[in-house]
């Protein structure tokens, strides 16, 4: 696998590509073109960070913020680059095989495997174990960046999925916030049957985590690694068991809209906000947004953690960025004192109270879960107590651009048996990840 990857991203040496920076709106970006090896005025070192353009709306504050305590730290300068989320693999993989690119990248958890093996981040496992980080992160951020048994990044900021509902009709209708599969069944047909006007909880077939917490709860899985070989798990009896609970939500239950069987996350979302659904599966990064597409919202919406199948919280998928240290660097330790600081501490929780996602450590975390804010201590806790990843694999990200869950969750809330779809899924699931290139 390594060794396939490592021989198509050779075959880019040849390729030719003006890596031109987005700039990072606080006045001291790079080009990028010397791979953050520059030395600054007078000598100085300056490390150079690529960043995904959009996650944080006040970008510049927190950068100036973050080279002014980087300088103060190490003495070097630190270049930002913001780089778009489309553009960023295709960069970072030509970065790989040619140069050029960053000492320090931001990594998307799915994309980490992938780059790893293709041997295009460095192994800070050593680092991470010898920091201590190791104990305090959160488990499923750890897995994300774990390939073959070692370290490649540290997360940085994640988000987890949870309900958003209206508190105002809860109260009115006498529906209680569900703490179980039951529980949460019940909801949706007493809204059904009191709100016709709204859909109780649009399932929506273009969103696939959104499944992940019901078939992770029914104690299914997306696939199961054994030896050096994936299996395909979604057409076992638990994970057919949680795909069923959930889309008879809206097939028998009728929680949802026939249009919804096509809808992604943002559809439910902008439905939430026009007051045609009652609930909704979304990010702890969206309930914000649903109140300035209608600030009539405000102080009327609630959220909770996606209830255990018998109680708790059911796990979820923990999605976000690792910080990574790019194996081309010739400045590890400087990169590697960078991620620290930028995973732990002040710049850590600064970051998460721009963005609206949330730190990775135990340590950061906890006092986001023991907030009275209501709509941040659900999803806190979440991912605390439920915070799971998806298979660490590198073809992972194949996986996701093939839209292999979405195309079951349409096909399953269009007509499709669970079993044959999960059949057709778990057998497209095993043979991507297992592919050799």
């Amino acid at each position: 696998m390594r060794t396939t990857t490592a021989a198509a991203l050779a075959s880019l040496t040849a390729l030719t590509l003006a890596l031109a920076g987005c700039g990072d709106s606080g006045g001291s970006g790079g080009s990028g073109g010397d791979g953050g090896n520059a030395v600054a005025k007078g000598g100085a070192k300056s490390l150079t960070f690529w960043v995904m353009k959009g996650t944080n709306p006040d970008a510049s504050k927190f950068y100036a913020v973050a080279k002014k305590e980087f300088k103060k730290q190490t003495g070097a300068t630190l270049n930002i680059q913001e780089v778009e989320w489309a553009d960023a693999h295709d960069r970072l993989v030509r970065s790989f095989a040619g140069g050029g690119g960053p000492d320090v990248s931001e990594i998307g958890t799915t994309w980490t495997p992938e780059f790893a093996a293709a041997g295009g981040l460095a192994d800070i496992t050593k680092q991470v174990t010898s920091s201590g980080m190791g104990k305090d992160e959160l488990k499923a951020l750890k897995d994300s960046a774990t390939y073959d048994g070692k370290q490649y990044g540290v997360g940085w900021y994640a988000g987890v999925r949870g309900i958003v509902y209206r508190k105002d009709i809860f109260k009115k209708d006498g529906v209680k916030v569900p703490t179980n599969w039951a529980e949460l069944e019940q909801a949706v047909k007493t809204l059904k049957a009191k709100e016709p006007k709204m859909a109780a909880m649009p399932i929506a077939g273009g969103s696939s985590y959104a499944s992940a917490p019901f078939i992770w709860g029914a104690g299914g899985a997306f696939a199961t690694k054994d030896g050096d070989k994936w299996k395909g798990a979604l057409d076992s009896k638990e994970s057919q068991a949680g795909l069923k609970f959930y889309t008879d939500l809206a097939l028998k239950d009728g929680s949802s809209t026939t249009a919804a069987s096509t809808w992604k996350e943002t559809d439910l979302l902008d439905a939430f906000a026009k007051n045609k659904a009652a609930m909704v599966i979304q990010g702890n990064w969206t309930p914000k947004t649903a109140i300035e597409q209608n600030p009539d919202l405000k102080n009327k919406i609630g959220a909770f953690a996606i209830p255990g199948k018998n109680g708790g919280v059911a796990p979820a998928f923990l999605g976000g960025s690792n910080l990574s240290v790019m194996q081309t660097s010739k400045k590890k330790d400087l990169a590697w004192k960078f991620v620290q600081m930028m995973t732990t501490g002040d710049l850590a929780k600064k970051w998460a109270d721009q963005t609206g996602y949330l730190p990775t450590t135990k340590t950061a975390l906890t006092p986001y879960a023991e907030s009275s804010d209501k709509l941040v201590a659900p999803f806190a806790t979440a991912m605390l107590k439920g915070g799971r990843n998806v298979p660490s694999a590198p073809q992972w990200g194949t996986v996701e651009g093939n839209k292999t869950i979405t195309a079951m969750l349409q096909s399953i809330l269009t007509g499709t048996s669970v079993e044959s779809a999960t059949k057709k899924a778990s057998a497209a699931i095993e043979s991507t990840l297992n592919a050799k290139s």
